[in-house]
């Protein structure tokens, strides 16, 4: 985190010339010099300004933190981001390929809650079999801490190599597996900890190459997880009903490996890594700037419901009627629909702002949650829900990591990211199974599960509302 200029040092204006550097213009070192306590001078650089600031007023700047007065590292000054090119669009193909077998994985969990449910573990209550999926989705963003140090003392390649395997491993395991206690290890926490590595180093390679472009990249990327919960919802019932369950897992794993394979030979992070010790009080001290606490929170409160509609809306498709055939489809068009939801949102924010469109589109979703799925009662608003919400929702999917890269140094974004995913990781692990446990409060009816979902997203588009008031103040054209 960027540290304040004390008032007994010179000042740094900032200037046009300076957001030109993002453009790739040469920018000329302007110094100025002052006695620092023990007598000697010290010089500040235009430099030294966090390349996350740009586009913010000096006041804004200074109601944020200040200027830093510690010298930038080498490759962190906005003009040094190549923001495109060969090498920066293979990292993000390589992402695109770890999100589609990482969380595209994770976005297929309705398909594993409907089947277990009504097969392998039919014994359960809906509650208690959600805590698979609501594993998977804990392990997977509980890992960021870990997975975000090691990013940043490392770089990506011994996670996507262990994330690989452990990845694999596990889904070859849940092919063997019958009980509840070997599903849950294997697929809730074997295999989510392996896409938790792989997810975690593409996020982190990945900001490190783009700054005017983050947001269209992220969004690219982030691509790659609406088309895997395109394809795995279909790919999965269809092996099922054809081959068996456990060789389904197996063609799943299969595809898996060779799409990691890609992405083990093109992510890649820009920046030297830098070795240090783990300390734990790293994650801890971003939360002191408050415009990334309650970013963090905001996270927290929308994830909460986040995969609520994914792991749900077939299901109550087929209470109301639905056929079971058509109802298996509704998690592939909610998917479908995401794709063009992290793509557009993305390439938006970098023009009107990426906090602005955030919030924008997560009260988009509380909403539709609230006016359409609530009182739904056919096949028809049901179908329309599922298209409009995967749209909406899949902004939070590509956005939210901007918005901690927007308002970070580059060079802490895996700790940050890390810290992010430990608030979003708690949210995982018990939304799901809450929702479970309301669906049997209300004798098996969805009303008190849909009014919790509406609910806490809104909460978390109001937190996001602050955290950019935290940031910029209502100053709406700030971007």
């Amino acid at each position: 985190m960027s540290t304040e200029v004390s008032s007994s040092n010179a000042s740094v204006s900032l200037d046009e010339k300076h957001m030109e550097a993002t453009n790739g213009n040469n920018v000329q070192d302007r110094t100025s010099t002052s006695l620092n306590r023990t007598g000697g001078l010290e010089k500040e650089t235009e430099a030294n300004i966090v390349p996350e600031r740009e586009g913010l007023a000096e006041a804004d700047l200074e109601k944020e933190g200040g200027i830093p007065s510690e010298p930038v590292a080498g490759g962190t000054n906005p003009a040094d981001f190549p923001d495109g090119g060969l090498e920066a669009w293979l990292v993000v193909f390589g992402a695109w390929c770890t999100l589609f077998c990482s969380f595209g994985w994770i976005n297929a969990i309705g398909t594993f809650q409907e089947y277990y449910q009504l097969n392998t573990l039919k014994q359960y209550s809906s509650s208690t079999v959600s805590w698979i999926t609501s594993m998977e989705l804990f392990v997977m963003f509980m890992g960021g801490p870990f997975c975000g140090k090691v990013f940043d003392s490392y770089g990506p390649q011994y996670l996507m190599l262990v994330g690989t395997f452990l990845h694999v491993f596990g889904l070859m395991m849940t092919s063997l597996s019958s009980k509840y206690y070997q599903i849950f290890l294997s697929q809730g926490v074997v295999s989510a900890l392996g896409a938790s590595m792989v997810f975690n180093a593409a996020q982190g390679s990945t900001g490190t190459w783009f700054f005017k472009k983050r947001g269209a990249a992220f969004g690219i990327m982030a691509s790659g997880s609406s088309l895997g919960g395109v394809i795995f919802p279909i790919m999965v019932p269809r092996l099922i009903a054809e081959v068996g369950f456990p060789w389904a897992m197996r063609a799943c794993a299969f595809l898996i490996l060779g799409m990691l394979a890609i992405a083990n030979f093109t992510v890649k992070s820009r920046l030297t890594p830098r070795p240090s010790k783990m300390d734990f009080m790293q994650f801890i001290r971003p939360l002191k700037q408050i415009s990334f606490l309650l970013t963090c929170v905001a996270g927290f409160f929308f994830f909460f419901g986040t995969f609520l509609p994914f792991n749900y809306v077939a299901l109550q498709a087929q209470e109301l009627g639905m056929s079971k055939h058509l109802s298996q489809y509704l998690l592939a068009m909610l998917n479908a629909a995401s794709i063009f939801g992290r793509i557009l949102p993305g390439i938006a924010a970098d023009k009107v702002g990426r906090f602005n469109v955030m919030i924008i589109t997560c009260a988009f979703s509380a909403i539709i949650v609230l006016a359409m799925w609530l009182p739904a009662r056919g096949n028809a608003p049901i179908i329309v829900f599922s298209i409009l919400y995967g749209f909406s929702s899949g902004a939070f999917v590509s956005l939210g990591f901007t918005l901690i890269a927007q308002i970070s140094d580059i060079r802490d974004i895996g700790v940050r990211i890390g810290t992010f995913l430990f608030f979003t990781a708690f949210a995982g692990l018990t939304g799901n199974p809450i929702g479970g446990a309301l669906v049997g409060k209300d004798n098996g009816s969805y009303l008190y599960l849909q009014v919790f979902c509406g609910v806490t997203m809104a909460v978390g588009t109001a937190l996001y509302i602050w955290a950019r008031y935290a940031q910029v103040g209502w100053k709406w054209k700030v971007v």
